[in-house]
């Protein structure tokens, strides 16, 4: 993988002038890629769901997330002038880089909440420039939100900033949307700081970045006009910090989940909004050491081409695993993060020292996203158990990004590439079945789950005369996966471990060890190990090589697995699967889930006082 030194790779993110070095060192780059009416960004050739010159817009839009809380706090930027100049053309009828009469679900309302949110933090420098007739064409460009509808998820909230900036300006804007809009968001409200991102929908980053980031900027621009909601949003994002600070390693990487992920930095976007909305539910230190330490490791991975331009992926550039609404100025998207900018000099998150995590508990039951998250912290590895939903949609890679039974924040996760056999399939954390045609599934839905404290059970379908059973006994390094399968048909079974990398940019050394035995395999390398091994008597080990660009964090993976055949009737199929971040080319603590039985209608793990029964 190309290695580039960019001035943002050095940057050492101490300090307020680090940072606004920072956001300097990500839009500088952007200068040469303005359109002639500098309304667009023309940042790659790549392919969306909207039109190229949608996708212009977007890009310009997005880079009002770090403009606006610079501007915020005194600062400038080398392409506000242009930028400026492209709001004037952009929301003009008469040039020819007018952004256009939109319609219902359109792309371009999500990119009018950054006009809102610069409306309302910068009037004197979006708004009080413009002479008359550039206003009346801003007004009446954004205000077309309140004739349209969008999507009943987060996208709620777009037409509520956009009216927020009207507010901030004196323009007339419409309370009853944005009272309307409002209230149906809170009918997405799960308990304990949770939303999920729309009816019968996941719980993933839209939560963090898109649901409570809006709701704390609310909370803060109208806390006298509406103090009610306002607090009610401050207490619902106090609430989610104490679940959601579980999801952060203290090398400042967090669990790759869900959908979006090429939005990055985005991830601390969350503690930003707390602290311009002045909610502690930790002390400033902690949360500006989440917020730092999580741009830090984001800006030491190859996120950015040569010319220093963000990228469509993950940890590298990707786009097997992007959405089908990933421009190339989506990742911009990102810049919410900037938030904390707009903060004052004299605000004492600037001097006050990082602190790192709290003190956390080793494992942590999740309600609402249906996970039990289990830490390392003495390896910063964070692994999040997963019960999957009964619901799904119609993204890409919809299985891969909710349904995997262990999401990693080392590891990550894969998807597939094309569905010819498991090196295509790369099926990671994951059961794939096939029923003899190589052209293996996964779990796409549960039909049932519970969750303890102890165990994730899931009962799902892959097809209509199959039925699987899979309970997760969740550890670290091990853990266990015990599949009941019920099946009319003939199956291939694999149940894949981790997906380790074949190279790692942030660890060096040639030192490898593969074990492949018949019942157990494992790759071991300098920065991490994977293993899995086969309890019961069926399973046969394989060290299977998928197809490159599949996982989220590693170009090149190796993924131990345990396949199986079955015939039609019931089967158990039990496997034990060890994931270590470094590695000294053993398996630690093998001996604790060495015994699993299954009899009398229970399963028994584990011996002794400590055995662990589970009842079927």
């Amino acid at each position: 993988m190309l290695k580039l030194d960019l001035p943002i790779q050095r940057n050492p993110l101490k300090t307020r002038q680090d940072l606004i070095e920072s956001l300097a060192q990500i839009l500088t780059p952007l200068k040469s890629f303005y359109s002639k009416g500098k309304a667009r960004l023309e940042l790659g050739s790549t392919g969306t769901s909207y039109s190229d010159s949608i996708a212009g817009m977007e890009g310009f839009s997005r880079i009002l997330w770090g403009l606006a809380p610079l501007m915020a706090c005194g600062e400038t930027s080398d392409i506000w002038e242009d930028h400026l100049q492209g709001i004037k053309n952009g929301t003009n009828p008469s040039h020819e880089e007018y952004w256009g009469e939109i319609t219902n679900f359109d792309q371009r309302a999500v990119e009018m909440a950054a006009f809102g949110y610069a409306l309302a933090l910068v009037p004197e420098k979006i708004w009080d420039p413009l002479n008359d007739f550039e206003k009346e064409n801003l007004f009446i460009w954004l205000n077309q939100i309140n004739q349209i509808s969008v999507y009943d998820c987060n996208w709620l909230f777009f037409p509520v900033l956009v009216n927020l900036g009207f507010k901030k300006v004196g323009l007339q804007y419409d309370q009853e949307k944005l009272n309307r809009n409002l209230d149906r968001i809170d009918e997405f409200y799960l308990g304990d700081g949770w939303y999920s991102d729309g009816p019968d929908a996941h719980c993933d980053y839209y939560g963090p970045f898109a649901i409570h980031f809006y709701s704390l900027l609310y909370s803060k621009l109208m806390r006298k006009e509406d103090p009610v909601r306002a607090e009610r949003f401050r207490s619902r994002g106090e609430s989610f910090a104490i679940e959601f600070i579980y999801w952060f390693a203290n090398d400042g990487s967090a669990l790759p989940y869900g959908r979006s992920l090429t939005y990055r930095f985005s991830q601390s976007a969350f503690w930003c909004a707390l602290v311009f909305a002045e909610v502690e539910p930790f002390s400033l230190g902690v949360m500006k050491g989440i917020i730092l330490r999580n741009l830090r490791w984001w800006f030491s991975q190859p996120i950015f081409d040569s010319k220093g331009l963000l990228t469509i992926g993950y940890r590298y550039p990707n786009l097997v695993m992007a959405e089908n609404y990933n421009s190339p100025g989506s990742p911009y998207w990102a810049l919410k993060t900037y938030m904390v900018l707009a903060l004052p000099e004299t605000h004492p998150f600037w001097t006050t020292e990082e602190e790192p995590l709290p003190t956390l508990k080793k494992k942590v039951t999740q309600v609402s996203p249906r996970m039990i998250v289990q830490r390392q912290e003495e390896r910063d590895h964070v692994v999040a158990f997963n019960a999957g939903y009964q619901h799904t949609n119609e993204h890409p890679h919809t299985a891969a990004k909710y349904e995997k039974f262990v999401y990693s924040n080392f590891f990550g996760f894969s998807v597939s590439k094309a569905e010819w056999g498991l090196a295509q399939g790369a099926f990671d954390s994951m059961l794939a079945v096939s029923e003899g045609d190589n052209i293996y599934r996964g779990k796409r839905t549960c039909e049932e789950y519970r969750i303890t404290d102890d165990v994730i059970y899931t009962r799902w379908k892959p097809w209509s005369d199959v039925e699987i059973q899979t309970w997760l006994v969740p550890g670290a390094p091990w853990h266990l996966r015990i599949h009941r399968i019920e099946t009319g048909r003939n199956l291939d079974c694999a149940d894949g471990g981790f997906a380790l990398g074949l190279e790692n940019s942030q660890a060096t050394g040639q030192d490898t060890k593969i074990i492949h035995e018949s019942k157990h395999c494992a790759s071991f390398f300098p920065w991490g190990a994977s293993g899995i091994k086969s309890l019961d008597e069926n399973g046969q080990a394989e060290l299977l090589y998928p197809h490159a660009n599949t996982n989220v964090m590693q170009a090149r993976t190796v993924i131990p697995t345990i396949k199986a055949s079955y015939n039609p009737g019931t089967h158990w199929m039990i496997n034990a699967v060890y994931g270590e971040v470094g590695s000294d080319g053993v398996m630690k603590g093998w001996e604790s889930v060495t015994e699993v039985k299954v009899q009398d209608g229970k399963i028994t793990v584990g011996q002794g006082v400590d055995q662990l029964v589970i009842p079927f």
